[in-house]
């Protein structure tokens, strides 16, 4: 079969398709020119910067597959693909410990001024070392703390399974699931295996008890975190999202960091990608990152090989 790589593939990935007899193209077609082109192929992979829409798939009658590298498929209309009985395959699991990861980092950076005090450093770490020493000691402890996951699938449990080994309290929330188990992870040259049943709550519980809140759900419902829900918050909580664009207002977020409602902040994602608001990028408290969550090597070679094995498997 003639696959279109559109957003790249690890080269792991590339190669078990190649073995498999599959003719792949690595050209990146812009967005303008796909419907022009796309039906000389029978798949297409994307990641977060190709959309998929009907337009799209009218134009390309002879496309089978879709396949997503990453999780999440906002970027693909799905009912269209099921009306026209063209596959549509994700990696969800591939990338979940990267995200993870991601968001500790980010939780780890902003109770300690990590964001604020890099900037201040590399302006005035000469002349005003001890007055940025002293501005930045007033850090705390994730220990002890409450982590409070809005979204418990498995990128949701996988950043449980990491707070638990700092000693933090997992709080979740989740509509479509109850209870859930998180196996804390040591190195494999450790015999341990333990896994914690944590038990959901409801959202109002959770965003009223959690000292840091962090969230992991898909995009596409609109305001999870607007102003209502930071008014239910403790004052000083702490907000890390390396989810989805959408899901938090910025402005809402705007105000309660403004007010002192939110201490702590950090972003992966923007409502807008590149963002067209820059409010957020200079607030020096705020933790920042380019929608990276999925970025490391292990997390691409993973979701390369998921992805090559789910669509050999489909045309067999």
């Amino acid at each position: 079969m003639k696959i279109l790589i559109n957003d790249g593939l690890h080269a792991a990935g590339q190669e078990l398709l190649q073995k498999a007899g599959h003719d792949i193209d690595t050209t990146n077609i812009p967005q303008e020119e796909l419907a022009s082109k796309l039906n000389e192929y029978d798949a297409i992979l994307v990641r977060s910067a190709t959309t998929v829409r009907r337009d799209l798939m009218d134009a390309a009658p002879n496309l089978k597959l879709i396949g997503r590298g990453g999780v999440g498929l906002d970027n693909i209309d799905l009912d269209a693909a099921k009306e026209k009985n063209i596959a549509v395959f994700n990696t969800p699991a591939a990338s979940s410990r990267s995200v993870a990861e991601l968001a500790m980092a980010h939780l780890f950076g902003i109770v300690r001024s990590l964001p604020a005090v890099n900037k201040a450093m590399s302006l005035d770490g000469v002349s005003d070392f001890k007055a940025l020493k002293k501005s930045a000691s007033k850090g705390i402890e994730l220990q002890g703390k409450t982590l409070g996951l809005i979204g418990f699938g498995r990128i949701g449990r996988e950043t449980a399974s990491i707070a638990l080994g700092c000693g933090m309290k997992i709080m979740a929330f989740d509509p479509y699931t109850t209870e859930g188990d998180v196996e804390v992870k040591l190195h494999p040259d450790y015999d341990f295996n333990h896994k914690i049943n944590v038990k959901t709550v409801s959202k109002k519980e959770l965003l009223a008890n959690a000292d840091f809140i962090s969230l992991h759900i898909p995009g596409g419902q609109g305001y999870v975190l607007d102003t209502a829900e930071f008014a239910q918050m403790k004052d000083g909580v702490g907000i890390v999202n390396c989810a989805r664009g959408g899901t938090i207002s910025e402005n809402a977020l705007i105000e309660a960091i403004n007010s002192g409602k939110v201490k702590y902040a950090a972003t992966d994602v923007f409502e807008k990608e590149p963002p067209v608001d820059d409010r957020i990028l200079r607030m020096d408290a705020v933790g920042l990152s380019p929608h990276i969550g999925a970025s490391t090597g292990e997390a691409q070679e993973r979701v390369g090989v998921e992805l090559a094995e789910k669509i050999i498997d489909f045309f067999k």
